[in-house]
């Protein structure tokens, strides 16, 4: 299955917050999926500038980019809190729109843990409605997030950083990694999930 990802869009009012940068570390988190081609922000980028707009308009809209683009789907992601500050907060919401993956098609969103395989011959969508949305807030300052980065620190080899699992909360680069990863953890499980923790089940 190919994916394209688009820039991020930046609802959060912060103007620290670079979309495609944002958008960059979201498709190499996406590499991680097993059995996923990724196709990167820059070709997404290469469309939205012919067509002179940023970022993705629409359900629609991201039907003609993958279809200009000869992607199965597009990751579309809005930035809804940005405080790159310790302890850090992001709010984001990641929807999923194109084609129904084929039977068989596996997805293992972190590669070195569960797999998730959608329902073979799911009915047709229409344009408008995604095939997967996550909406999750991260705020580091929660007991549950903390346990998460732990996790996700203990998973990249934390032990051998100075700052151990910590160096996630005091890196913007590497909190965005986390929240990138979380996010794409619960989509390729199914998505349509709310949470103000922006915590996963395990």
């Amino acid at each position: 299955m190919s994916i394209a990802v688009a820039p991020a869009v930046n609802l959060s009012g912060s103007t620290d917050f670079d979309p495609e940068r944002f958008a960059d570390l979201m498709a190499s988190e996406l590499t991680y999926v097993d059995g996923i081609e990724v196709i990167p922000v820059s070709r997404v980028l290469a469309v939205l500038q012919a067509q002179r707009v940023r970022s993705v308009q629409s359900a629609a809209h991201a039907w003609d980019i993958r279809e200009a683009l000869g992607a199965d789907a597009v990751l579309v992601c809005a930035v809804t809190e940005y405080d790159p500050y310790d302890p850090p907060s992001i709010g984001l919401e990641v929807q999923l729109f194109g084609l129904p993956p084929q039977a068989g098609d596996r997805l293992d969103p972190v590669a070195q843990s569960r797999r998730a395989t959608f329902a073979a011959e799911p009915p047709p969508r229409p344009a408008g409605s995604p095939l997967a949305r996550v909406q999750r807030t991260f705020d580091a300052g929660h007991a549950e997030v903390v346990a998460a980065v732990q996790r996700f620190a203990d998973r990249r080899g934390g032990d051998n950083h100075p700052f151990g699992w910590r160096r996630v909360v005091v890196s913007q680069r590497e909190f965005i990694r986390f929240c990138c990863h979380e996010a794409l953890t619960a989509l390729m499980s199914g998505g349509n999930q709310e949470s103000e923790d922006g915590i996963a089940e395990q």
